[in-house]
């Protein structure tokens, strides 16, 4: 019993800073920018960073691994792994299994980030509430038996930590605050932003049993998981953008990984079955 209230208190720790630091030292980069003692290649390192890192969560945690999408070559899989944890939104599993759950209950009391309890709630709320949200005894059973995945979730704190190593060789302490820190900021809200406004704000081309919504400015900033009704009309599609002028920066990933021989038996919706849902 102590062990494991230690335990609790360890991670819950370790929650309120992964939360908090990002944010503090954005507000610091923010002063620095006001007062122009920002170099470009800080920001090239921010963005390079982030586009990264926010291919990992879209097309390696989600799309990959959580909705079975596709399937790829095992260096590519590593690779995404890896990159979906520095984004620090917890290990693959937990986050997979979580996703799942609430693909189950979505907009419902056990929809781990339900927005019926409000948007703060369905933003970050959730996660500050720490209650354990996951449950892979029900959700993602297979991913326990996957051996690269338990090893990239065991080995998590590893990645973060290269997350921020790699801005450091790239430029110093102002690469950690800009390609580490601020990075973490902007991939968490923007990630967070798919359960809140995504639920709240938006159009709808479905007519899903749910609150979901497609959000433009989300859409872009998210890498396409924006178009988050098209997402749960069609959840095991390799393409969250379904019309050619909705921008969906993972799916152009994909197809390209696609056309390279390293990613193969990519799920894409019929158009029939598009017509018949809309």
């Amino acid at each position: 019993m102590l062990m494991g209230a230690h335990r609790n208190r360890l991670e819950r720790v370790i929650i309120l800073i992964s939360v908090l630091a990002p944010l503090v030292g954005t507000v610091y980069a923010i002063i620095l920018l006001w007062n122009r003692l920002v170099d470009w290649s800080d920001l090239a390192i921010l963005f390079g960073m982030y586009v990264a890192t926010g291919f990992g969560i879209t097309v390696g945690y989600h799309r990959m691994l959580t909705h079975r999408s596709f399937e790829a070559h095992p260096v590519i899989r590593f690779v995404l792994l890896a990159l979906g944890s520095m984004a620090v939104q917890g290990p693959a599993m937990i986050w997979a299994a979580t996703h799942i759950k609430h693909h189950a209950n979505t907009d419902t009391e056990e929809d781990p980030h339900s927005p019926m309890e409000g948007f703060f709630h369905a933003h970050v709320g959730w996660i500050l509430s720490f209650r354990d949200v996951s449950d892979l005894e029900h959700y993602g059973t297979w991913l326990r038996k996957d051996r690269l995945v338990v090893f990239m979730s065991r080995t998590m704190i590893v990645w973060v930590a290269l997350g921020y190593v790699i801005p450091y060789l790239l430029g110093g302490w102002s690469g950690v605050l800009w390609g580490g820190l601020v990075r973490t900021f902007l991939n968490n809200h923007v990630t967070w932003s798919v359960n809140s406004v995504c639920h709240t704000f938006g159009s709808r081309m479905f007519n899903t049993p749910d609150r979901s919504t497609n959000n433009w400015l989300v859409g872009l900033l998210a890498m396409g998981e924006g178009w988050h009704n098209n997402h749960h009309a069609f959840p095991r599609s390799a393409f969250h953008g379904l019309r050619w002028w909705q921008i969906d920066g993972s799916a152009y990933l994909i197809r390209a990984l696609e056309r390279l021989g390293l990613i193969w038996n990519v799920q894409r919706i019929p158009p029939e079955r598009l017509g018949r849902q809309a």
